[in-house]
């Protein structure tokens, strides 16, 4: 298998990890709240990267990375796991589920556009060809009206907000795309994957969990967790898909696959959701949902016959 495949195939089950991980944090979130969901799944997924790597690689943690290497990642946890999921978290608060997901669509056109500059990555016409296609597939599905998906958006009051929350749901695309980028900065040599993902969820839980002592609300977690544990489930469960393999596979497919790509094919999960929400949630499944799902995968397919 060559190493551009191995990039498209784990951002693709990268992409499907976060599928599932989403559907299990938004029936935690239910339960606890988001604030909840957020702490405990950095804390808990960085205990579990931990233990991994003290079984396979032999310590808790990769002293033996040099100082650039944690610098790099360390960023890229800050920019993508902390900064990048906080906005994004806010966005959702303020312009609702279907915008925040439109305007997270941008990641990949910023990735692409970062990667040139930074990298000097440059895709084949008919790769960015690729990328543009499934983008738009997946902005198409997501940006058709619902009404309980009806954002705050009226009135001279709501004009501020909607505004906040469009600026929170471009830096989130933003931090998401920077965040690849730093990362294949810090794993530029064949960097172990495990060791790059524990450096990168070190940094975010330190962030986060500082940012709540500060805040006074660090032993809330910790208390509701103990009275839902149905919800510890669910966050659990959700945290081994999303950033422990999740994140995981993104950095095997950024360090193998060009990041525009990368992150084009981990754009996905807006699509893959959608027979999940069918069943699940009962929403409805336009044909234009149809119509753009058909013209992202069009887009995945000719990713990989590029």
């Amino acid at each position: 298998m060559s190493g551009a495949l191995l990039g498209q195939l784990a951002a693709l089950g990268a992409a499907a990890c976060w599928t599932f991980t989403s559907l299990l944090f938004t029936f935690a979130g239910h339960r606890v709240g988001s604030q909840v969901v957020n702490l405990a799944r950095l804390l808990l997924a960085l205990v579990i990267l931990a233990l991994a790597h003290r079984t396979f690689a032999g310590e808790w943690l990769p002293l033996w990375a040099g100082p650039e290497r944690w610098g790099w990642l360390a960023l890229s946890g800050l920019i993508g796991l902390a900064l990048g999921d906080a906005a994004l978290f806010q966005a959702l608060l303020f312009i609702g589920p279907r915008l925040s997901t439109l305007l997270m669509a941008l990641a990949p056109i910023i990735a692409t556009l970062a990667a040139r500059i930074f990298l000097g990555e440059r895709l084949a016409l008919l790769d960015l060809l690729a990328v543009f296609l499934t983008v738009g597939g997946v902005a198409w599905v997501v940006a058709e009206r619902q009404p309980s998906a009806a954002a705050p958006a009226g009135g001279r009051a709501g004009r501020p907000r909607f505004a906040l929350g469009v600026a929170l749901g471009v830096a989130a695309a933003t931090g998401q795309a920077l965040g690849l980028i730093t990362s294949r900065l810090g794993m530029a040599g064949d960097f172990p994957v495990l060791s790059a993902t524990v450096i990168r969820m070190l940094a975010a839980a330190a962030a986060v969990w500082l940012a709540a002592l500060m805040m006074g609300r660090a032993g809330r977690p910790l208390r509701v967790m103990r009275r839902e544990p149905r919800a510890a489930l669910l966050i659990a469960t959700a945290t081994l898909l999303g950033p422990v393999a999740g994140a995981s596979l993104s950095l095997v497919a950024i360090q193998n696959a060009p990041i525009g790509i990368a992150s084009t094919l981990m754009a996905l999960t807006p699509v893959l959701i959608l027979p999940f929400g069918w069943c699940l949630f009962k929403e409805r499944v336009s044909l234009r949902s149809v119509a753009g799902t058909v013209v992202a995968l069009a887009g995945v397919a000719l990713i990989f016959l590029a």
